[in-house]
């Protein structure tokens, strides 16, 4: 009876590293897609701070700064991200007619911006290692100064 005792407890051992083994991986799972879903949510952000920062920029502002350019808005939305690398994220920044906006350039009130946002977003789990997901946001505004 003592010999099958033995035999009994070494075998708790190897089941609890079997079902440790999954119980982390799935936990480190989870984290791992919480920060693809915490960067979808602030990739979403910054491209509405984009927005917002070209609309009030227009043409007809008279602060420093103004008129907004692509270049001084795809500065702003990597200043405003506290991803470690911001030099990833890519700022598409496109100016359109709308109503009251016939001519060019479109960057004066009633004009309409949209400041588009990319980002790749690396997984860092043990299986998904390597693997990129292509995050993007868009947002349009209609210029109002």
């Amino acid at each position: 009876m003592a010999a099958r005792y033995v035999a009994q407890r070494g075998s708790t051992t190897v089941e609890f590293a079997i079902v440790a083994s999954v119980i982390f991986f799935l936990i480190f799972g989870i984290v791992d897609f919480g920060f693809a879903v915490y960067m979808t949510h602030l990739v979403t952000d910054v491209s509405r701070m984009g927005a917002r920062y070209a609309m009030v920029r227009g043409s007809t502002c008279k602060s420093s700064g103004c008129p907004a350019t692509s270049t001084s808005i795809q500065s702003y939305v990597r200043s405003m991200s506290p991803i470690a690398d911001p030099t990833a994220m890519m700022v598409t920044t496109t100016w359109s007619p709308g109503y009251g906006c016939v001519t060019s350039p479109y960057q004066a009130p009633g004009c309409t911006v949209s400041v588009q946002v990319q980002y790749p977003y690396h997984f860092a789990g043990a299986f998904l290692n390597g693997l990129v997901m292509p995050i993007a946001s868009a947002s349009q505004n209609t210029i109002s100064q």
